[in-house]
Parts: structure tokens; sequence; C-alpha cells
């Protein structure tokens, strides 16, 4: 390969987090309880990867031609509430041989990076829960609350960026489990998109968006980058 990659940025749920679609499931029950009777391929098919109240507002644009902002913040009011209760009880692990991952690129001088279209509370308990410190196992988090514009906008990874000092965004891989996530990364100009098929979005999902690469599990990043 003859780019020269500095960064990886991860995505969270589906790519480094193994929470069995529990944010999706949550995200349907709280949209359906307000009239709706979405399917939980449906919500992963416009909601996966987004900052979740545009997610939300997606999804009813979609498959119900709804537009009300009002209803919007009704809905994501509740599935934070309900989110931040799932979260406490249920199992979240990290997926296959992440640990592994961060620790190889740290060993070869390669940032790992997290980004996520959660809000920071949310994706801080989250790292809390698997015991991940910024600093120690991963470089850097960035959250859609950090920044102006969400997926796939390329505000989170040139933010990213600017935090260690890269202007070069052909050094940045950005790694995913949904078809924005890899759209976000060929905004910012990444020198490698690449697709991963252990969370959201099918093969056939993410070869839409044309990634570099698709791999079946994290290790795999290392025959990449």
């Amino acid at each position: 390969m003859s780019k020269t990659i500095r960064m990886v940025v991860f995505d969270m749920a589906g790519t480094t987090v193994n929470e069995n679609n529990v944010v999706y499931k949550t995200l349907q029950k709280a949209i359906n309880e307000a009239g709706f009777d979405f399917t939980l391929d449906q919500v992963l098919a416009e909601g996966a990867g987004k900052e979740k109240r545009q997610a939300i507002e997606t999804i009813l644009s979609i498959y119900a031609n709804v537009s009300d902002a009002e209803l919007t913040s009704r809905i994501y009011d509740s599935f934070i509430m309900q989110l931040t209760n799932a979260y406490a009880t249920e199992e979240i692990l990290p997926q296959n041989h992440a640990a592994e991952v961060f620790a190889g690129l740290k060993e070869r001088g390669i940032l790992a990076v997290l980004n996520t279209g959660y809000d920071r509370a949310t994706a801080q308990s989250i790292l809390d829960k698997l015991g991940w410190k910024v600093g120690q196992d991963i470089d850097g988090l960035v959250t859609a609350s950090d920044v102006p514009r969400n997926r796939p906008n390329p505000d989170m990874i040139h933010y990213a960026m600017q935090q260690f000092g890269i202007t070069d965004s052909t050094e940045v891989a950005k790694i995913g489990d949904s078809a924005i996530d890899i759209e976000e990364g060929q905004n910012a100009g990444c020198g490698l998109s690449i697709g991963i098929t252990t969370g959201a979005h099918t093969v056939e999902q993410l070869q839409a968006a044309k990634p570099d690469y698709i791999i079946g599990d994290l290790i795999e990043v290392f025959g990449v980058i």
C-alpha cells in the first residue's frame, strides 16, 4: 500500500463495540411508540451511523413522509432515556480483536480514534462500561455533539485530525459498519475508506457506497493499512 496511514478512525457501535444492535432496537421502539410500525431493517437501512436526531428525521421522512421537529424531539428524548437504561442493563462487549487492533496500531505508531453518531455523554458511558480510556487504550474520541455537522459530512474526522496535527487526510483511514461511515471517510478525503460486516449494513449495502475495502473482522485492518 503506497499510502502512509498515521491515523485510523473507527466507528463505535457495530464496528469496535458489540452491543447486539441495542441502539437501533431502542431507536425502533422509541419511534414506534410514537405511532409508527417500522421494522428493524428499515431503521438500520436509514438510521445506521447517523447522529440519532438526524436518524429519526430521515426515517420519518422516508418511510412516513413526516417532517415534524417537535415529534422528532419527543422521540429523541424518549430514545436517549431508554438507551441510558438499556446500556445500564444490557451486555456490551468489545468487537472481536478490538483491543488487539488498538494495541497493534500503537506499536506501529498509528493513532486509533473512535468517532460516533452518539452524543458525548452516551459515548463516554460506553467507554466506561468497556473500561476503555482515552490516552491509554485509544488515542481520541470524537462524538456527534463535538462538531457542527454530522455524517456524512467530514467534520468529525477533520476535528480528529486537528487534535493530532494531521493536515493530510490521505494519511487517515476510516472504518465503519454502515454506508454513511464510508461516505464520511470519502467526504473527508481519507486515504482509505473501509467497510466492515460486523454491524448494521450488509456487504451489498456497504458495496453500494464504494469503499476501498470491505473486511469481516477488525484484525484484517493490518492487511489493508
